[in-house]
């Protein structure tokens, strides 16, 4: 029966009828939060703007307001002197009335300077006590201060200092501008404390038109702070004035609009201010620069994590003055509320999702659980339990598809009881072959094994037997036919050397004969080619003795044995892929031979298990040189490291280990499996390794095992008795 997969991912019915369910209430919750939220923002701003219009009203009606007063009374004072009405010169009828004035308003200072260098005028420098300053033109100590009773009367002097008009701006200015105008602000630290006051100065003239001098009027500029901090908004939000340049004027916070430094009053920068409020915002305004302001000037401030609401508009007089009107309004001031409502909105909307998810988890699984029941049954019975019974439902369609699923299983389960039957004794037959032939298999690879490696030893014995017998004669007669051949060469090159010396001139024809063989190079050369000739054949016939010791084919097959032989043996018939090569440098073999006795063992099968390590262990060095340049070999050379030693006095350690490749864990399990191979096709039959392993194991009752790490080399560890009892092992 052919199936067919549904690659798209199915989900669980409940998930499906509630998911889009709660996916539908989420959105709309959402919707109405967001909604909400924002039609709060929205109710803020409206709030924040009315706010802040409002404050812009009051303070710019009361700077009207309190600002018109100077001019005003200057306006009148200057009248009254134009006319006749007051008389400069009478000083004590002007003190009184400029007394009358000031106990009548809410000034700081009315006062004339006359260009005659005189002067006068009365002051409430305390805020709260009226005196009365007089001047004349004559320095030093020219100006006294008069402490005054409760009619205006002098009573007596409170202080004197120097005093000159003509070096005075608040003198100059309006005499310079010859019309009414707002002097620049002035500043001074007297004994009742600091001063600082906005000037409402005018020229005066007499009846003549003549100028007579200036008439002033001061507010103390304190007393706008004052104001500005009692407005409704200063509880929560911030009021000030700048000048132009950026100074304060005066501010609804604690701080004054100036500082006092080695008991001089210097004016205040916004930037300079210690509220973090005045001083954000005045550095906003100084990138635009504060002259630039035209017209009312609305922007959005974080300061210290909170937004503020900023509003700054120029406020300006006929009479000079150009002020900025800086309102400003936290938001949280009025969000507080609003988050308060978002939040029990959110938590109501949040409690309306519990409710639903919870109705639409019950209805589905009302929905869920008769549908369940039938997949619980129809997956027992797809795992062989066909006895599946469904209760009914009390939805009517669910309730058709029960009774239906019923049916088909009791059909279903008469059916596969007959197979049952059939298919057990199917069973029994097949798990009877089937154990027939891995026995049989079993076998076969054992006994292939067995053929391959008894072959394989007995050619290759036979082989090496062979070729080092039919080496070994002649170039034993040859190696011994040497010694005599130097003595005769030595006599007779000693005799050459006698004639010389008896006849140094011989006949023409010997001399002639001499220099065409070159006879000096001959009797210096000869004797050297005869001692390489002598030193190839001595290198044969250790070649042929480490054949006839790795072959072993004419000792005994178990024998005690010098390992150490064998292994050098080895490495003596493989010395062809050790040496130097034009593409890599030699592969470099470090002995670390302990003290060991003699060995008794299978010496032809155990060189075996060395050659088949070590031709391994060669392969994975040049397969990993393979990798690098000439140079980088030389930096890191190529190593074989061969280590034996004896363990607890009974017991032989090999251990033969490279720097090459190495073998991945997964290749490690494998590596004495038969026919397994790392190698690629056509360069390895797979059977070396597992050979050995039967050789170490079986033949010696040993251990073979094998550690590497990828990248990094592999080593192979040979533990084998000392003494080998052969009636143990197979």
């Amino acid at each position: 029966m052919k199936t067919h997969n549904n690659k798209g991912k199915a989900f669980p019915l409940q998930i499906v009828l509630v998911v889009p369910f709660l996916i539908q209430i989420f959105g709309a919750v959402s919707l109405v939060g967001y909604l909400s939220f924002k039609n709060g923002q929205r109710t803020v701003n409206d709030l924040v703007e009315q706010l802040i219009d409002r404050t812009s009203e009051v303070v710019d009606e009361h700077l009207k307001s309190y600002l018109s007063i100077p001019q005003t009374l200057n306006q009148i004072n200057a009248d009254a002197i134009h006319r006749g009405i007051l008389d400069v010169r009478d000083r004590q009828t002007v003190g009184k009335y400029f007394w009358d004035q000031m106990h009548a308003s809410d000034l700081t200072y009315i006062g004339i300077g006359l260009t005659t260098g005189e002067g006068l005028g009365a002051a409430r420098y305390d805020g709260k006590t009226i005196t009365i300053d007089d001047w004349t033109a004559k320095l030093p100590n020219n100006i006294s201060t008069y402490a005054t009773d409760n009619q205006g009367n002098r009573t007596q002097v409170n202080a004197r200092w120097d005093w000159n008009n003509f070096k005075e701006s608040w003198y100059t200015q309006p005499i310079a501008a010859g019309k009414p105008i707002w002097a620049k602000i002035v500043t001074g630290n007297f004994p009742t404390g600091p001063y600082i006051a906005a000037s409402a100065s005018r020229p005066i003239y007499d009846s003549q038109n003549r100028l007579l001098g200036m008439i002033a009027c001061d507010i103390h500029l304190l007393k706008l702070s004052d104001f500005l901090r009692n407005l409704d908004i200063s509880k929560s939000g911030q009021v000030f004035l700048l000048e132009r340049d950026g100074t304060l004027i005066a501010s609804s916070g604690t701080e004054k609009p100036f500082v006092l430094v080695n008991q001089d009053i210097r004016r205040l920068r916004a930037i300079d201010s210690s509220d973090p409020v005045i001083q954000n915002i005045g550095k906003h305004l100084q990138t635009s620069g504060f002259g630039s302001i035209t017209q009312d000037t609305d922007f959005q401030l974080e300061v210290q994590g909170k937004r503020y609401f900023v509003d700054v508009a120029p406020w300006r007089d006929k009479y000079g003055l150009n002020w900025l009107m800086v309102v400003s309004v936290p938001e949280n001031t009025f969000m507080a509320e609003i988050n308060a409502n978002t939040r029990t909105t959110i938590a109501l909307c949040f409690g309306a999702l519990v409710v639903a998810s919870v109705m639409g988890v019950f209805t589905s699984h009302w929905i869920v659980r008769p549908i369940l029941r039938l997949n619980w049954a129809s997956k027992a019975m797809a795992s062989g339990n066909l006895a599946q019974t469904v209760e009914t439902s009390v939805i009517q369609e669910l309730n058709t598809l029960s009774n239906s699923f019923n049916y088909m299983a009791e059909q279903l389960y008469e059916s596969f009881t007959a197979l049952e039957k059939s298919k057990e004794k199917l069973e029994d037959r097949v798990e009877e072959r089937t154990t027939e032939l891995k026995n049989a298999l079993g076998e076969l690879q054992r006994t292939q094994s067995q053929v391959i490696q008894s072959e394989k030893m007995s050619s290759l014995g036979q082989l090496v037997a062979g070729v080092a017998h039919e080496i070994n004669n002649p170039v034993n007669f040859i190696h011994g036919n040497l010694v005599h051949v130097q003595e005769y060469t030595q006599d007779l090159l000693a005799f050459v050397q006698l004639y010389q010396q008896h006849d140094p001139k011989p006949a023409a024809e010997i001399q002639t004969f001499t220099e065409d063989i070159d006879l000096e190079f001959l009797q210096e050369d000869l004797p050297k080619m005869l001692s390489s000739m002598r030193v190839g054949t001595e290198r044969i016939r250790q070649i042929v003795l480490s054949l006839r010791n790795f072959s072993r084919i004419d000792e005994a097959e178990f024998k005690s044995v010098d390992i150490h032989e064998g292994i050098d043996s080895t490495l003596m018939i493989l010395q062809h892929r050790l040496k130097a090569k034009p593409e890599q440098p030699e592969i470099e073999v470090i002995k670390d031979y302990g003290t060991i006795p003699l060995v008794e063992c299978y010496a032809g099968q155990l060189n075996q298990v060395f050659m088949n390590i070590l031709v391994n262990a060669i392969d994975a060095l040049e397969e990993n040189n393979t990798k690098h340049t000439y140079q980088e070999i030389e930096e890191n050379p190529s190593r074989i490291k061969i280590r034996t030693s004896v363990i607890n006095s009974t017991w032989l350690e090999i251990a033969i280990a490279d720097n090459g490749v190495g073998i991945s864990k997964e290749f490690q399990q494998r590596i004495f499996d038969p026919f397994f191979t790392t190698k690629p096709i056509g360069k390895g039959t797979g059977m070396g390794m597992s050979i050995s392993y039967q050789i170490i194991t079986e033949k010696h009752g040993g251990k073979l095992e094998c550690f590497s790490t990828s990248g990094k080399g592999t080593e192979f560890i040979i533990q084998i008795p000392l003494q080998l009892n052969v009636n143990q092992v197979v």
